[in-house]
């Protein structure tokens, strides 16, 4: 677009850091649950198990959602530099985390439903083929709930003397990746399913308790639609740029504080661009003649997650 050609910038614009390892790990975990699906697929058709067959075809939605995140990598990737994302890609992952949540919440409400349905009109089930598969599926799922698994968080600290003013805090900023958390999710959800279903087949060929099949299908039923709502309120409120309650809004505050007692903040937004990374726009009121953008920028750069910083400042009501 020929706007763009007029804007000189000396610095970028994609504020988070890829993630090619757990790109890596989704494409393979996407393949292993592609494999697994399409052979139960054609063991419930083999050995006329409807339950191996459900089964099948609802891992074929956890291949997707895997898909899915893999591609939003991709997307992420390939479009860094585009102009047109003018706080860089990553949100694509996000997109495709809250995408994921509401397809888990479907897979919540149709194993529900089914699980419901088959209470009170049982189903005659091949026990030993199904517990068979059923128990590879799990070890399948095992091995991708292992790649997917997050390396724990990172913890800011951050203690400065600068101009008189003490600065030391310390507090945790979430650092999921929450493309991969979805995914991981997803694997999960499908792990404790298999594993419901491993006990009530069980009890159902030993014990004859062919009711336990539906029961424990409505329990993994709600556990997973609890799992896919936080992952929705989670990725929703990243979308929604929903950051004011934030304990960095907090900390902008509490530095322009310091800064001069006579500053007044008129406008203040704060949003994420990337995993704990933030960018904020500030509007303030001074009659301090010394007081510029710069050094207001200078004194935020303290807070390493405050990433991009946009500074109007008003003296007498004046925009300089």
């Amino acid at each position: 677009m020929q706007y763009l050609n007029n804007v000189k910038s000396d610095h970028s614009h994609q504020f988070d850091e890829e993630n090619p390892l757990a790109q890596t790990k989704i494409l393979i975990a996407t393949i292993l649950t592609g494999v697994m699906m399409v052979f139960e697929i054609f063991g419930g058709w083999f050995f006329n198990s409807m339950a191996l067959l459900a089964d099948g075809w609802h891992m074929s939605s956890h291949m997707l959602a895997l898909g899915l995140a893999y591609f939003a990598y991709k997307m992420a990737r390939k479009y860094a530099r585009d102009q047109r994302f003018c706080f860089g890609t990553w949100k694509i992952e996000i997109l495709a985390g809250y995408s994921s949540a509401i397809l888990l919440m479907v897979v919540a409400v149709f194993m529900g439903v089914q699980s419901i349905e088959r209470l009170f009109n049982p189903v005659n089930i091949h026990y030993n083929e199904a517990i068979s598969i059923a128990i590879v599926g799990l070890i399948v799922n095992f091995i991708c709930a292992w790649l997917l698994r997050e390396n724990g968080h990172h913890h800011h600290h951050h203690s400065h003397d600068d101009h008189d003013h003490h600065h030391d805090h310390h507090h945790s900023h979430d650092d999921h990746d929450l493309n991969q958390k979805a995914a991981f999710l997803h694997v999960v959800a499908d792990a404790v399913t298999s594993v419901l279903a491993i006990i009530a087949l069980f009890a159902g060929k030993y014990f004859g308790w062919d009711f336990l099949d539906a029961i424990l299908g409505i329990v993994g039923a709600v556990l997973v639609a609890q799992w896919s709502w936080g992952l929705i309120r989670e990725t929703g409120k990243t979308l929604l740029d929903a950051e004011m309650e934030h304990p960095v809004v907090k900390e902008i505050q509490e530095v322009v504080e310091e800064l001069d007692n006579q500053i007044t903040i008129t406008d203040l937004h704060v949003w994420k661009v990337g995993r704990s990374k933030f960018s904020c726009i500030l509007s303030l009121n001074t009659v301090n003649d010394s007081l510029t953008a710069e050094v207001v920028r200078k004194a935020l750069s303290i807070h390493e997650e405050i990433v991009h910083i946009s500074v109007e400042i008003n003296k007498n009501f004046h925009v300089v």
